[in-house]
């Protein structure tokens, strides 16, 4: 495996996919930045803008099969123009995914081929641990590591107690309680950071994600928009995601703020962050409890004596709900889809039926 591979974080499991494509003049590239179906690439050769084939496209059945910021393709270079044509989408190791905002039932990919997912929330008035419980399940699901990076300490006085808040939350995970700003904390991240493994920050807008990039990489990458004193909350500034090399070898994708996360294909990640409340399932008297007013329901038990916080259970019970209601829309779209399918199909006989 040459520098340039191991620097960008190659897997040996691309290794088989990618030598099909080598044997058409193809070689590995990065997606390190997305506009509309137009990628920047960086090989070996360096950086290309690039466009996938006519039969890329026509072969992709939804927005998943298009490479995503942090994806491995194939691809021929020109370097006459500074241009590449992507011919192939090599496997991805992880992905983390959220429908769509809005009313459509639709997958949409923010990162994929990540290590490590850093979950930042700030702690001041932007904490929230129901949102985060959101980004947890996602991380989860997306077969990446969560870690729970709470910026802003400096401007948190109870920054113990909201960290105990967050460990409740997010059993399992580590916590990091850091201050771009003065410093605090960066320390504990740099493990996470090694050679060839890429970290995507996640959170919602103005949470110190483009602070703490600067940070890290050691001068002014990514613009930063300061903190609005009404509410404490720091300006949106990124608008793209973008992969960005560290001097020391690991990879940072940046991500924009979502100011709306809904749940997508969650079940597992589900159960992984709601670990302590299936675990109770597991031991109510009866397999089918409802945990309403059946005897020996220990999710009650825990509700009563306080074990289990009656908002964290409600919110279980919310994301269940969504994730239920998500499937039931997804079938019926499913089930329009397969008809439209076939009317076409019966068109098309009927227009070439012999005579």
């Amino acid at each position: 495996m040459n520098d340039f591979l191991t620097q960008w974080g190659w897997r040996p499991l691309f290794d088989e996919d990618a030598d099909v494509y080598r044997a058409q003049g193809c070689i590995p590239a990065r997606v390190i930045l997305e506009h509309k179906h137009m990628y920047r690439i960086v090989s070996e050769n360096g950086e290309y803008l690039a466009e996938v084939t006519g039969k890329f496209r026509y072969q992709a059945d939804g927005r998943e099969d298009f490479p995503a910021v942090g994806d491995w393709v194939m691809a021929n270079l020109r370097e006459s123009d500074g241009r590449a044509t992507i011919r192939g989408l090599l496997p991805r190791f992880s992905k983390f995914s959220r429908k769509v905002a809005g009313a459509v039932t639709e997958e949409q990919i923010v990162a994929v081929n990540v290590d490590t997912i850093f979950l930042v929330q700030a702690l001041n008035q932007d904490f929230n641990l129901r949102r985060l419980e959101r980004y947890l399940i996602l991380a989860w699901e997306s077969g990446a590591n969560p870690v729970v990076i709470l910026s802003k300490a400096d401007l948190c006085e109870e920054r113990d107690e909201l960290m105990a808040q967050v460990h409740m939350v997010a059993a399992g995970v580590p916590v990091h309680a850091v201050s771009a700003l003065d410093g605090i904390g960066l320390e504990e991240l740099a493990p996470y950071i090694g050679k060839g493994k890429t970290v995507a920050l996640m959170g919602s807008s103005g949470v110190g994600k483009s602070t703490l990039i600067n940070r890290l990489i050691g001068h002014e990458a990514m613009d930063t928009g300061g903190i609005r004193e009404d509410d404490g909350r720091g300006r949106h500034t990124t608008t793209h995601r973008e992969l960005l090399l560290l001097p020391d070898g690991g990879l940072l994708l940046d991500t924009p703020g979502m100011r709306e996360l809904q749940l997508w294909d969650a079940d597992q990640g589900i159960s992984a962050g709601f670990a302590d409340v299936e675990t109770l399932s597991g031991q109510c008297r009866f397999h089918n409890c409802s945990h309403n007013r059946e005897p020996g329901c220990a999710v009650q038990a825990a509700l009563q004596d306080g074990s289990l916080e009656e908002e964290r259970y409600n919110s279980y019970l919310k994301l269940q709900k969504e994730l239920a209601y998500l499937a039931r829309k997804e079938d019926k779209q499913l089930q329009l889809q397969e008809k439209s399918k076939w009317k076409q199909i019966h068109k098309q006989m009927r227009t070439h039926k012999p005579r």
